[in-house]
């Protein structure tokens, strides 16, 4: 296993689960008048489609659960399948879609728009910060960590890999 791949994938298999504690979680708790109200990511795509607004529930979908568990699944795919085999086939497609999806994954603009949300509602209701929101908080320090990576290595630590088994065939 190269020192790349023994910093990233421990960093990338963090960062799923957080994601995981993320997604599971409610973000905010509120009481308004007596009645308390707490919701999770998906809670908040499923309210914003019933409230007609299913550009925006299919956008938040997209940007912060889908893109980012792809990404995060692939690049942990093939961090491990590379240490373990090296080149196979999907592999070039793969990192592609990585980096195709890298600049839609957009978890930190929902997190400043969550946080800058809570701040306006304080004085409306009483707001309580959930598990998921300080969740969402790791979640994107570790993506930026995550995200850093020069897909050139994984290429490189593939085709060491490759160019060792011609050698030993």
């Amino acid at each position: 296993m190269s020192a790349y791949s023994r910093r990233v994938l421990p960093l990338a298999i963090a960062s799923f689960l957080i994601y995981i504690i993320a997604n599971t979680f409610p973000i905010v708790e509120m009481e308004l008048q007596g009645i308390v109200s707490r919701t999770t990511l998906i809670g908040s795509v499923l309210s914003l489609n019933a409230a007609d607004m299913p550009f925006v529930a299919s956008l938040v979908l997209a940007t912060t659960i889908l893109f980012p568990l792809i990404q995060l699944l692939v690049l942990i795919y093939l961090l491990a399948s590379v240490t373990r085999s090296g080149y196979h086939p999907a592999f070039n497609l793969l990192v592609r879609l990585i980096q195709t999806l890298q600049p839609w994954v957009m978890v930190e603009v929902f997190l400043l728009g969550t946080i800058v949300a809570l701040v306006k509602l304080t004085n409306m209701a009483t707001v309580l910060p959930g598990v998921a929101l300080w969740a969402f908080g790791a979640l994107t320090i570790l993506l930026a960590a995550v995200s850093s990576f020069n897909p050139r290595y994984i290429w490189k630590m593939a085709l060491s890999k490759k160019t060792e088994r011609s050698h030993v065939s």
